[in-house]
């Protein structure tokens, strides 16, 4: 049976250079995922990213003031919602990025919204959506750390405000991932929709979270401490003294119950990919993948010191290529395909 199925306002889908090329060069990663997944959700789900990584760039050229990075976010945002005619210019950001790639991407945005207006009204609003969210995190991410350094670390207070972030940025497109490929693929299948968003936000929020715990070491020495202070003030330390690897065994226990919180987001990610119609094989792959990525580098930062500040924890470009041949080649029996994760609770965190 094909992979197909239809929104009811469906019309023709844009292609654009910008969605293969492009994206290609911003998201090396990210442009696997895209190419396996069905024609009929591929551009909403390039362009989202797209436009996510353009206000990505805004929010990190550090060599302009946060004042005009907010306001150049706000702008972008406006463009998409549709309440801004004015065309955007980032030409005194591009300029500033050392990827060409991310130059291209902020010179191109107009382009990009262009591809973005033909599409339905129902994808637009969903984009929209997913955009607002991920922008807003992004803006109390820019105020939040404004003025910090390796000299004033600023942190996350609670565990509330690291769940709100995580929300903000990855948690949010896993409701988007879901309402694009439930209206466009399977819109009739009998699943359990809240369930099915809950576990696309937990499985969006696991993938952030990998990410920030993968990256505590460099976020550290740009003033920035994900990891809430109220966690690292109940085993005595401050987010400064996590700049002193000599510290790691005193962390350890706390860095690695962050871990255990990463595996049962992911877990839930699995549960949610294995969730979807079996038929729809692309969609699946799509998923996995990064499930199983993310499984692997969580295996590696459990035999690290994560507070060298040399390491540079990464999944291997011949890893990746083994864990897609092993989904591919195990898909038709299940069992075999279930067990490419293994066994893993994930309540916790739930």
């Amino acid at each position: 049976m094909s992979e197909s199925g239809y929104d009811a306002d469906a019309i023709p889908h844009p292609q654009s250079p910008l969605l293969t090329e492009l994206l290609r060069d911003v998201s090396r990663s990210f442009y696997l995922t895209l190419r396996v997944l069905p024609k009929p959700v591929r551009p909403q789900i390039g362009l989202a990213y797209l436009l996510a990584r353009a206000t990505d760039t805004l929010a990190d050229t550090e060599l302009l003031p946060v004042a005009d990075r907010l306001h150049a976010l706000q702008a972008l945002r406006e463009r998409i919602a549709g309440t801004r005619l004015t065309p955007v210019n980032f030409g005194a950001f591009a300029e500033r990025q050392s990827s060409p790639g991310e130059r291209l991407l902020l010179e191109r945005i107009e382009e990009a919204l262009s591809v973005f207006n033909r599409f339905t009204y129902s994808d637009q609003q969903r984009v929209r959506e997913v955009l607002a969210t991920i922008t807003s995190g992004q803006e109390l991410d820019l105020k939040r750390f404004h003025g910090a350094s390796q000299n004033h670390i600023a942190a996350l207070q609670t565990e509330a405000e690291l769940d709100d972030y995580t929300y903000r940025v990855a948690g949010c497109v896993g409701e988007f991932w879901t309402r694009i490929t439930r209206a466009h693929l399977f819109p009739v299948a009998p699943l359990d929709d809240a369930k099915l968003l809950h576990d696309g936000v937990r499985f969006g929020k696991g993938l952030q979270l990998v990410n920030l715990l993968r990256d505590l070491p460099r976020d550290l020495r740009q003033g920035r401490c994900y990891l809430p202070q109220e966690r690292l003030r109940a085993i005595g330390l401050e987010p400064a003294d996590l700049l002193d690897p000599a510290n790691e065994p005193e962390f350890r226990a706390l860095y690695h119950a962050y871990l255990d919180q990463a595996t049962a987001h992911l877990a839930a990610g699995w549960e949610y990919t294995n969730t979807l119609p079996r038929r729809f094989i692309r969609v699946r792959l799509a998923c996995a993948w990064p499930v199983l990525i993310g499984i692997r580098t969580i295996e590696k930062l459990r035999a690290a010191n994560i507070l060298d500040p040399q390491l540079r924890v990464k999944t291997t470009r011949s890893e990746v290529r083994g864990i897609i041949a092993r989904s591919v080649l195990r898909y038709p029996w299940s069992e075999s395909w279930r067990r490419l994760l293994p066994e893993t609770d994930s309540r916790i965190s739930s």
